[in-house]
């Protein structure tokens, strides 16, 4: 289908785009557009302006900054699966971006695109929860800092208003013991049930973020309890593991159903836990 018709502003500073998002007009920003564009076509999605930030280049980077790891809202799938610094210092965030759709999806999509639309099979948000990330968001006045915990409100819908960007995310420097394992949709790549794992090997405790299993991602808090102050060896990692879906809403739909979710989140935490120890 075609896309209803709208206005069309390529920004080239920040402030111009949160000038266009407070004029009050029905405004959306455009990043790698993966999600934007397909809604527009479908007309699920009908914008009366549409604010373009390809052009913003202050909203691509990565560096080290006070200590963490700090990427611009803009950077895309590809750039992080490549970047030296986060194979060196975060090795799970390019270990998650090879695994996003193709080439041509990791080329054009970009990081804070994906997590700003809060899609429950999306990949980012495991890892984002597993690293216990920041998220800065800009506003018309001011700017604010919300954890990952915080960030997933709903299906569909993060902690960013309408008038706001997310601007930057910032991670601690996570060397090893980490990994990502994620059963996909064959035809999209999409998380039909994805984990994230961060263990700390000497303090015997891990991090673990779930995607595609419920209606928003989520920090599996009965794994990570299980797991605290035990030997971390493969009897107690399957115990823990079996609490992957506990008390979690399962999505059912033509991919998998609630009970086949269940299962694969409990067997990929396993999984993403024995791969992050061996590392």
């Amino acid at each position: 289908m075609i896309p209803a018709s709208f206005d069309y502003i390529r920004a080239q500073t920040l402030d111009e785009v949160l000038a266009a998002l407070a004029s009050g007009e029905d405004a959306k920003v455009l990043a790698g557009g993966h999600s934007l564009i397909p809604a527009m076509k479908l007309r699920l999605a009908q914008p009366k302006t549409v604010v373009d930030l390809s052009r913003i280049s202050a909203l691509n980077y990565i560096r080290e900054m006070d200590g963490k790891l700090a990427i611009g809202a803009m950077t895309t799938h590809c750039d992080i699966e490549s970047s030296t610094l986060l194979k060196e210092k975060c090795p799970l965030l390019p270990e998650v971006a090879a695994q996003i759709g193709d080439v041509q999806v990791r080329n054009r999509g970009t990081i804070g695109g994906s997590l700003v639309h809060a899609d429950p099979a999306a990949d980012w948000p495991a890892p984002i929860l597993a690293l216990d990330a920041e998220m800065e968001i800009a506003g018309p006045n001011a700017r604010r800092t919300v954890s990952a915990r915080e960030f997933f409100v709903e299906m569909m819908q993060s902690a960013v208003k309408p008038n706001e960007i997310l601007v930057e995310i910032r991670v601690p420097m996570t060397v090893n013991s980490v990994a990502y394992v994620k059963s996909a949709q064959k035809a999209s790549g999409f998380a039909i049930a994805g984990v994230a794992a961060v263990v700390d090997k000497g303090a015997k405790t891990a991090r673990v973020g779930v995607t595609g299993v419920a209606p928003k991602a989520f920090r599996a808090t009965n794994v990570e309890d299980a797991l605290r102050g035990k030997a971390l060896n493969p009897q107690v990692l399957a115990v823990a593991a079996a609490k992957a879906a506990d008390g979690v809403e399962t999505l059912n739909d033509i991919h998998a159903s609630a009970e086949f979710r269940a299962h694969l989140a409990v067997v990929n935490t396993r999984r993403a836990l024995e791969q992050a120890l061996a590392r």
